[in-house]
């Protein structure tokens, strides 16, 4: 993707609309920029904004690298990484990692000191841990397929030895399994009010990104489908305040590398078009409008006239 360039003018076509309800969150003034590239696998982003940075996992790459907004330098957060995947930040602004090679969920302590949060549950390792978002009570969940351990590229090769469950961990270290009998789930978030639970089916024929109704704010009820992605290829997701749900996409063909946003009813109303595939994203900068895009090889970026929840 070395020869791409960002578009010569506004708007940017490479902003789609497909219902008139996207037309106000684009902005004519905007357009998908390019960070950073380089990478073999680009996941997990996260937004610092203490430090303006942006922190996201090359995940065959073995290093979390970290992007300067003020400065637009790229450097290594942390290298090795465990084959790190997916990342937020708890309510007390502290990164927490999904790990392939360890088959963990850590948490980068304001000292940098890593504390584990779940590597087992019932006296069994955990597959590897994918994607992961802490709600309002402190508590963490995360999805465990098990694309970490099918070869050398991400992790190591093993047995898996739990079915690819979706967890929770309370704030007191408790695990539980909240969702169970997904194939392969992936990217997860809440809905802005936490009542809903969505999570990315990977393995499902389509593929589709699953609901839950979130009750007593420690399980879940109701599994329905949201979205089903079609010839799409949905991984990681965020939600703006609207209850939009903007997903990294992709499949390698016209229209459907980049993200697709769907409605709170689950109709596609845009499309960010990008030169490969959008494995994850969330939203940053200092209002919560920069839309930061984690796509294979590179990092990118577009101002959307919208702002993220309060998490990432």
């Amino acid at each position: 993707m070395s020869d791409w360039q960002p578009s010569a003018r506004y708007p940017d076509p490479s902003v789609v609309v497909i219902d008139p309800s996207f037309e106000r969150y684009r902005l004519a003034l905007a357009k998908v920029e390019r960070l950073a590239t380089g990478m073999r696998w680009s996941e997990g982003p996260v937004w610092l904004g203490d430090t303006r940075a942006l922190v996201w996992s090359d995940v065959p790459g073995d290093c979390m690298h970290r992007w300067d907004e003020a400065t637009g330098q790229t450097s290594a957060f942390r290298h090795p990484s465990n084959n790190a995947n997916g990342n937020t930040r708890d309510r007390q602004g502290r990164i927490v990692t999904c790990e392939h090679l360890t088959r963990r969920v850590t948490r980068t302590e304001h000292d940098g000191r890593i504390t584990v949060l779940a590597d087992a549950f019932q006296g069994k390792r955990l597959n590897s841990p994918n994607d992961i978002v802490v709600k309002s009570d402190d508590s963490v969940w995360f999805t465990d397929p098990s694309f970490g351990i099918g070869g050398f590229y991400e992790g190591l090769k093993a047995q898996a030895e739990l079915p690819t469950n979706v967890y929770r961990i309370d704030a007191d270290g408790t695990i539980d399994v909240v969702a169970e009998g997904i194939n392969f789930p992936n990217g997860l978030a809440f809905s802005p009010d936490e009542s809903i639970l969505y999570v990315v089916e990977s393995r499902a024929n389509p593929r589709r990104i699953l609901a839950f109704d979130v009750q007593g704010g420690r399980t879940l009820a109701n599994q329905r489908v949201a979205i089903d992605a079609g010839p799409g290829s949905p991984d990681g997701f965020r939600l703006d305040v609207d209850g939009n749900l903007w997903c990294g996409w992709g499949m390698g063909a016209p229209g459907l590398d980049g993200v697709h946003v769907f409605n709170p009813s689950g109709k596609l109303i845009g499309r960010i078009d990008l030169p490969e595939r959008c494995a994850n994203l969330c939203f940053g900068g200092v209002h919560r409008n920069r839309l930061f895009m984690a796509a294979s090889t590179s990092l990118y970026s577009l101002y959307v006239n919208t702002q993220g929840v309060g998490y990432s």
